[in-house]
């Protein structure tokens, strides 16, 4: 979800049944406090302070959806930090110091927003999808990009479970995190499906193409149209964001790019009701 500082004024919630994988065997300490996320959501989870930030990056980069460090800072530690953010390929982001205040005190200047899950690393699960082409093993892969609301995305994420999608791609930066609203959202779904955040969405469903999956996207400007279009048993479906459509990496991709009828006045679908409607016309033949 994108920035906007004024999102964060007003009182912070806490909740005392927030559950979260990497403070399950210990107390949470002072400097990891649950931070707003959208205002009608539980907060999301905020760790504070160049140590603790550090070994989340160091230990479990994944489960870490953006950085924010203060703007200007002079501290040599945080240019540093801010490095090890880079490397780990986690989306970075210069702010004011009363912003990481808001989330989590003390911080030292940083502030690390936590996904809610740990995700997949793409080199650990991609030989699966590679020797599913030789075994002939069915496989549905659903791409998402450029999502800034995150009921959207968890409602993508219920309809990829229910369709049978076998892993969720999203990118590095440019989507809002897997927050509490997600989770709420997708109804129980976010624990079940596997979802991979790539360092380079682009290379990886280029790797996919070249392993032999067809990759297609949704997308209004096409006249090619999905109704009773030829799916392959190998298959990546990709939609981008409320705004933007697929991003063009995506699209120059692609073996085909599908429309979704519609009427004129509709301008368009929402991306969780392309994706849905595009993988139930993949999955309505093959779920029984």
């Amino acid at each position: 979800m994108s920035f906007n500082e004024d999102s964060f004024h007003g009182q912070r919630h806490f909740r005392d049944d927030r559950r979260r994988s990497f403070t399950r065997s210990a107390p949470r300490p002072a400097n990891v406090v649950p931070a707003m996320g959208d205002s009608d959501s539980s907060p999301q989870v905020a760790v504070g302070g160049i140590k603790e930030v550090t070994e989340l990056l160091t230990k479990n980069p994944l489960q870490v959806h953006r950085v924010l460090f203060m703007h200007q800072s002079g501290n040599p530690k945080l240019y540093e930090l801010q490095k090890l953010a880079k490397r780990a390929h986690v989306h970075v982001q210069q702010v004011d110091s009363k912003v990481l205040d808001s989330y989590a005190r003390p911080n030292h200047g940083v502030v690390a927003l936590m996904n809610e899950k740990e995700l997949l690393n793409w080199m650990d699960v991609r030989e699966e999808f590679f020797n599913a082409i030789d075994s002939g093993e069915p496989k549905l892969i659903a791409v998402a990009t450029n999502i800034e609301d995150p009921r959207n995305l968890g409602a993508c994420i219920r309809s990829c479970l229910a369709l049978g999608v076998d892993i969720f791609l999203i990118p590095a930066k440019g989507m809002c995190g897997v927050t509490p609203s997600v989770a709420r959202t997708s109804a129980g779904a976010l624990e079940k499906l596997r979802i991979c955040r790539p360092d380079n969405l682009e290379a990886a469903v280029g790797e996919l193409k070249q392993a032999g999956y067809q990759v297609l996207g949704l997308d209004a400007d096409t006249e090619t149209n999905l109704a009773d279009f030829k799916f392959s048993d190998h298959a990546v479906i990709a939609v981008g964001g409320e705004d933007v459509g697929l991003p063009p990496f995506i699209k120059k991709q692609c073996d085909a790019v599908l429309r979704i009828p519609m009427k004129p006045e509709a301008h368009s679908y929402n991306a969780s009701v392309a994706l849905s409607l595009g993988l139930y016309e993949y999955s309505r033949l093959r779920i029984t």
